[in-house]
């Protein structure tokens, strides 16, 4: 029989279960599916833990995720096409949920769809290999229940363990004597940690936006944003100023490629993390590149030089939670015969061309749009649910809009679903006075007090 190896159970590993597990249930024999997920429980980076460094068994800690985090894009754009916000809460909600609210909604599919009994929990990928002659991987496990390791053979390998669990850690001159705290994102827990607090922030993408409105949001002092290349340009509070890039550090006291200085007492590093896959050798490893579009992957998902290994999740994201549904569904056909694959010539002739697409847009509407065309060109394939692609790329637009208009404010507006045609209700509390983040407090009818 034939077997397929998923590494990681998070959302991305998930969308492969639920994809095999949807064929199934038509009617269709698949092939024999054994996920490996180090964590133990499903959801990845939605696990919310407050450990930092290494986990309870001496391995890196895979979250990155804190506490107080809510949605930085309309919930609208993530949506499963096969499970909706609406059946999932039997109401319409809010556009920007916190994480538990997110996470519920995942846990909500899974619980109605994905066989979870293909997971095996606790258990970490040591190494994958791929034998030229019997046309077999060789995936080597660690179980930690058992500390027992240990070899299966695979005819297919996806791997779906997400890339923002290692971060990307820069050196600056003189950090390394700073006389404060500093910490990269993926170690950020509780923006109360740094309450009545100067913070820098490195960077200048989604995270160190959102890190650095946490912090304002639950008391910091001032938030200083030091940018590489370009300035965010938002309309920040009185307590935020933004400098050039970071060019060295003395006690205190961080220097700026202005000339200016500021004295902090907390760093945190923004800036990014690195795809990292150590149990795949050179011939099947992706290298470390952040862009939509991923030249050595058809498809953004079939490993061009071996075919029988497909990642999901790999690029960078405008879409999520339903594009990897549509990369899901892809390497299912192909693993199932459904879709046959072209000459590796013509793969990468067509990888190219797609890659020339991206680099052609210059603004973030052209971004979003080439993927929304990707991941429709995967729908196309396959019997996933297609929906209004044209209207998911409106939200975005007034997504990004609203954070012009008010980057402290653009969670309060509502957003339409393109699954239902409906326009989301308007959270009771603004976001800036929604202190508790819990599920309860959300999806409760009362506003919250302010203090």
């Amino acid at each position: 029989m034939t077997r397929v190896a998923v590494i990681g159970a998070g959302p991305s590993g998930l969308s492969a279960l639920r994809a095999f597990q949807s064929a199934k249930s038509k009617g269709a024999d698949i092939p024999e599916i054994v996920c490996f997920e180090k964590q133990a429980s499903y959801g990845g980076l939605w696990n919310y833990t407050w450990r930092t460094g290494l986990d309870e068994h001496g391995e890196p800690v895979h979250g990155s995720m804190y506490r107080y985090l809510w949605s930085n894009g309309p919930k609208e754009c993530l949506e499963f096409a096969d499970y909706t916000f609406d059946e999932h809460f039997g109401k319409p909600i809010a556009s920007f949920p916190p994480r538990a609210v997110l996470f519920d909604y995942i846990k909500g599919r899974v619980e109605k769809t994905v066989a979870t009994e293909w997971i095996r929990y606790n258990t970490a990928v040591r190494s994958v290999t791929y034998d030229d002659a019997s046309g077999m991987f060789s995936v080597t496990v660690h179980n930690y229940d058992k500390s027992h390791t240990y070899t299966e053979e695979f005819d297919y390998v996806i791997n779906a363990s997400g890339h923002f669990s290692t971060p990307n850690v820069p050196y600056f001159e003189g950090i390394d004597w700073f006389k404060g705290r500093v910490l990269h994102a993926h170690d950020f827990r509780d923006a109360l940690e740094f309450k009545d607090k100067d913070i820098l922030i490195v960077g200048a993408s989604y995270s160190a936006e959102d890190i650095g409105s946490q912090c304002w949001k639950y008391g910091c002092k001032s938030v200083t944003l030091s940018y590489r290349t370009a300035s965010p340009g938002f309309d920040w509070p009185d307590n935020w100023e933004e400098k050039p890039v970071l060019t060295k550090v003395d006690g205190k006291t961080c220097y700026f490629a202005d000339g200016s200085s500021k004295d902090i007492d907390a760093i945190i590093l923004c800036t990014g993390y690195l795809h990292h896959y150590p149990w795949f050798g050179d011939d099947l490893r992706l290298e470390d590149i952040n862009r939509c579009w991923l030249v050595d992957l058809y498809q953004t998902v079939a490993w061009i030089k071996n075919p029988k290994l497909f990642y999901i999740g790999a690029p960078d994201q405008w879409f999520t939670f339903n594009m990897f549904d549509a990369q899901a569904w892809w390497a299912r056909d192909v693993i199932m015969g459904r879709i046959e694959l072209p000459s590796q010539a013509e793969m990468e002739a067509d990888s190219k061309k797609w890659l020339a697409m991206e680099d052609a847009g210059v603004t973030p509407k052209d971004a979003w749009e080439h993927q929304g065309a990707y991941t429709q060109r995967l729908i196309d394939q396959t019997d996933y649910p297609s929906f209004d692609m044209d209207a998911v790329h409106k939200e975005f637009y007034a997504w990004k809009k609203n954070k012009v208009a008010g980057i402290m404010t653009f969670r309060d507006k509502a957003h339409t679903s393109a699954m239902t045609g409906k326009l989301s209700p308007v959270h009771h509390t603004p976001w800036v006075d929604a202190l508790d983040d819990s599920m309860e407090a959300y999806l409760s009818e009362t506003p919250e007090a302010a203090e």
